[in-house]
């Protein structure tokens, strides 16, 4: 299977319509079973395991979240959080078909809110795709917050 350039770019787009309408089961089956999301704490951090990162989570960790935001005993969501992607047009910065790895980076504003509260972030998103069973697969997601170095409260969601 070859994947065009414009296969990546529809793959990011699909991505942030399921985090945008809830679809969180679907959504982690874009993963790989070792995936990891990384929100590095500073800017151009280059450590994600020696130092204090944002969030780091594998996929225990987005199930976990993802529980947490659907269940039904989540008093803290309730009513539910919602998100809002606004994405740029996506960077294809690697296509290897031969090794099956793909580089997509995506700068973005991210709008999160529930009851009164609503924050808004710009980001920008690098997704390491992989191939796998003839379906791309997220292996590994940094999100770089521009002002990462700024308090902030809970991030409920994923940007």
């Amino acid at each position: 299977m070859t994947i065009t350039k414009n296969d990546l770019i529809d793959f990011v787009y699909d991505e942030v319509r399921m985090l945008d309408e809830g679809r969180y089961d679907d959504w982690l089956n874009l993963w790989t079973e070792d995936g990891i999301y990384w929100m590095p704490l500073d800017w151009k951090q280059k450590d994600e395991i020696n130092e204090t990162s944002l969030m780091y989570e594998d996929q225990f960790m987005l199930r976990l979240r993802v529980e947490r935001l659907t269940g039904a005993r989540t008093f803290s969501q309730k009513p539910k959080s919602r998100c809002h992607h606004v994405i740029q047009r996506p960077y294809v910065d690697k296509i290897d078909n031969d090794a099956g790895a793909f580089l997509v980076t995506t700068q973005m504003h991210y709008v999160e809110t529930r009851l009164d509260d609503q924050f808004l972030l710009a980001l920008t998103a690098q997704h390491e795709l992989v191939l796998k069973d003839d379906a791309l697969k997220i292996a590994r997601k940094r999100v770089d917050i521009l002002n990462c170095d700024a308090a902030f409260g809970n991030i409920q969601l994923l940007p």
